[in-house]
């Protein structure tokens, strides 16, 4: 037996169609289980996850790992197929029916708990708080600048300046904002004015109500007025010069590098705002003006209400600033002991 293959040669431990992280970790699993000399049915979870604890690696990701791995082994042993090679393979070892069912049984029943959550736990570390510095969420008046950044006395800049206000004023995704056409802009949602995203993560569909921020949509009919665009796509690319579009959509790639043309100060020092900066600063700068949590997970096109929580990042510091229930001469440090 080989490593990685079910005794059957077209059975492996990476099934096809996996996901591009799944095969990424299935098949360095699969290289240290070679290195290692072991079977495919003799895993040893508890030495792969020091192994990947030595190299380096987050508590996040080796319990991302292993996971996967685990998910995997599952998959295997529920698989008929793995039975059936599994008892072929035993015709060689023990005789009769009995005495190869047991002979299997007893293999899937090691892999099983070899493979159990409770074996090579991970111990991670829940974090109650995470720094501000973790993501950047900009003030009000950061983003208004950022807004500014770009200008409107050009086609790019008008461009610009309705890529990253229109992201800053409803929270979508880059990906969501490239998929926008022109119907999309002006729907309505209980009579207030929204933007239609067709499709979101998740082929989720939703309505943003921009509310007061319904001005953003007179810079994109601005934009959109400039590059003679009455349909289809609401952003495109600009040839060299920006005077004339290139055809097609503009690309989340585009998008990234677009604000990346734009550096802010924050903080005494130079940064670059990325899309995702932008989502997290909407949902902050929405609940610290007062929108409920469940208002704005909706139009963050969230499931859970954690997630939506994760990008407003943690509010009222302030509350938890310590009072001065304690005192010390601070004199007496500039005083040497003789």
């Amino acid at each position: 037996m080989t490593t990685g293959a079910l005794i059957v040669q077209n059975v492996t431990m990476i099934p096809h169609g996996a996901g591009k992280d799944a095969r990424s970790r299935l098949g360095q699993f699969e290289q240290w289980q070679r290195a290692q000399g072991q079977p495919w049915h003799e895993p040893d979870l508890t030495a792969y996850r020091d192994t990947l604890l030595a190299d380096g690696k987050a508590a996040s990701t080796v319990c991302a790992h292993l996971a996967t791995i685990r998910g995997r082994y599952r998959a295997i042993i529920r698989d008929n197929a793995t039975r059936q090679a599994l008892f072929d393979t035993a015709a060689r070892v023990v005789d009769g029916p009995a005495d190869r069912k047991a002979f299997v049984d007893e293999i899937l029943t090691r892999l099983g708990n070899a493979t159990n959550p409770n074996t090579a736990p991970v111990k991670t570390v829940t974090r109650q708080d995470r720094p501000d510095s973790d993501h950047l969420r900009l003030t009000s008046e950061q983003a208004s600048a950022l807004i500014a950044a770009p200008g409107v006395d050009t086609l790019r800049g008008l461009r610009d300046t309705s890529i990253i206000a229109l992201l800053l004023c409803t929270g979508i995704r880059e990906a969501e904002l490239c998929s926008l056409d022109v119907r999309d802009l002006r729907q309505r949602l209980g009579g207030e004015l929204a933007l239609h995203v067709r499709e979101g993560k998740g082929a989720k569909e939703r309505l943003v109500p921009f509310g007061q921020l319904a001005w953003v949509l007179a810079i994109v009919d601005r934009w959109l007025e400039s590059a003679s665009i009455k349909s289809g796509r609401v952003f495109c690319g600009l040839y060299r010069g920006g005077q004339s579009l290139r055809p097609g959509r503009l690309s989340t790639r585009a998008v990234q590098n677009i604000l990346s043309a734009y550096p802010i100060m924050v903080d005494g020092a130079i940064v670059t705002a990325r899309p995702h900066d932008l989502r997290r600063t909407y949902s902050r700068r929405l609940y610290a003006a007062g929108l409920d949590l469940l208002s704005i997970q909706q139009n963050l096109g969230h499931s859970d209400p954690k997630t939506t929580l994760n990008y407003i990042g943690t509010l009222n510091a302030d509350k938890r600033r310590a009072p001065a229930v304690y005192s010390f001469d601070l004199g007496k440090l500039g005083r040497r002991s003789t």
